[in-house]
């Protein structure tokens, strides 16, 4: 956080300036540091906003390494506030660093480490509260950091091969795109003065290219205009939750991707339960928190539903049999493990499995979707090879 401050030097000049710092306390320490007294201290809310503006998202990654260095500090007999001192200074990501700074400050006014994180939820996800909470109650928060930490470290590796497999098809997209625009722009133009001067009647096909190319160099600006709108609309449509139902579905329901999104979701549901179960949390608790971390409101709303049946007295494994969307070997390891009593190692094994089915399933998704982009980029390059030198053959016959 930046401060501004006033202060009174020893001959009596007064100072301005601005100070980088977690609290007042620590601008006050600065000012009487180089023998002044401060007068007035506030926060620079302008340039906290600017920097709000330009700073990161918390992602995976920066959470693991958060819980996986708050774990070794704890381990070592660090105090909390100790911990959360150091993670300030060291932590890369600033979004990340100014939160950790206020979380301090709170921990030291004498709130526990999980009330800290709780008014921040738009940082910290609830499965981590609710791990920090059950490790405050046990005595065991040493443990439960490196628990979140592996855990957050395997959500960011899925994350990860999600995103690597779908870059050789993007990067597809828009290279078909731009040889596309380029063949219409450019190279089109070159043969519409020639096909102009030969008198010969155009096919179909050439007729609708020259328009096209045409309607592209004189109103670029109208298609620009209008991807940015459909752009903007989606992406403004997604974010709504009639728009966030409609994807989530389709995520469900479209072939190509429906297969690899049931296995990311089955993935994280076993993964996120067993690591809230391992640590003591009740099953009910543990329900309501895995719903939240599926990221797909149509499961949420599934979970929830199997919430309240387990609260009148289903099984685990009843409760997500009927939700219907996890394979059948997930419900039938789940009652293994009711009948054994090691549920909370079997979903372990089974978010083991299904990690390895993700990658898997990800790399058939990308090996499919390869040839079915390019076998449409040369239908489309085709048709306008075929179009632009079918005037061409009928000159030659002419002669």
């Amino acid at each position: 956080m930046k401060f501004k401050y006033k202060a009174l030097s020893q001959n009596g000049q007064t100072i301005e300036g601005t100070f980088d710092a977690t609290s007042e306390g620590e601008v006050i320490s600065m000012i009487k540091g180089n023998n002044h007294m401060p007068m007035e201290i506030e926060r620079d809310i302008g340039a906290d906003a600017k920097v709000e503006i330009f700073s990161k998202k918390v992602k995976k990654k920066d959470l693991a390494v958060f819980c996986r260095q708050f774990f070794t500090m704890i381990n070592a007999g660090l105090g909390i506030v100790k911990c959360l001192d150091i993670l300030v200074m060291q932590t890369e990501n600033k979004t990340l660093q100014k939160t950790l700074a206020a979380v301090s400050e709170d921990v030291q006014k004498g709130f526990t480490l999980s009330e800290a994180l709780n008014k921040h939820t738009d940082i910290f996800p609830s499965i981590l509260i609710s791990m920090v909470e059950a490790g405050e109650v046990s005595g065991s928060l040493d443990t439960i950091l490196a628990r979140m930490a592996e855990h957050f470290e395997k959500e960011n590796k899925i994350e990860n091969k999600v995103k690597s497999s779908m870059i050789y098809p993007a990067a597809l997209a828009v290279v078909s795109v731009v040889v596309v625009v380029f063949m219409l722009v450019f190279v089109m133009p070159t043969f519409i003065g020639m096909f102009e001067g030969s008198g010969t009647a155009l096919p179909a096909p050439t007729r609708i290219l020259i328009g096209i190319s045409d309607s592209i160099r004189n109103f670029w600006y109208i298609y620009i205009a209008v991807i940015a709108a459909i752009v903007v609309g989606l992406a403004t449509f997604k974010k709504s939750p009639e728009g966030t139902r409609f994807f989530d579905s389709l995520k469900l329901k479209f072939p190509i991707v429906k297969g690899t999104t049931k296995k990311i979701i089955t993935s994280r549901f076993t993964r996120t339960l067993s690591t809230l179960m391992s640590s003591g949390i009740p099953l009910l608790k543990a329900m309501e928190i895995v719903s939240k971390v599926v990221n797909n409101v149509i499961i949420k709303e599934r979970l929830e539903e199997g919430t309240e049946n387990i609260r009148k007295g289903n099984t685990l494994s009843r409760a997500v049999k009927d939700v219907g969307i996890f394979p059948p070997m997930v419900d039938s390891m789940i009652k293994i493990g009711e009948e054994s009593g090691s549920l909370d190692d079997i979903l372990f094994k089974t978010a083991d499995f299904y990690d390895e089915e993700v990658e898997a399933s990800l790399q058939r998704l990308t090996s499919l979707l390869e040839p079915v982009m390019l076998v449409g980029m040369a239908l489309i390059i085709g048709f306008i090879v075929i179009a632009m030198y079918m005037p061409m053959f009928d000159m030659f016959n002419t002669i």
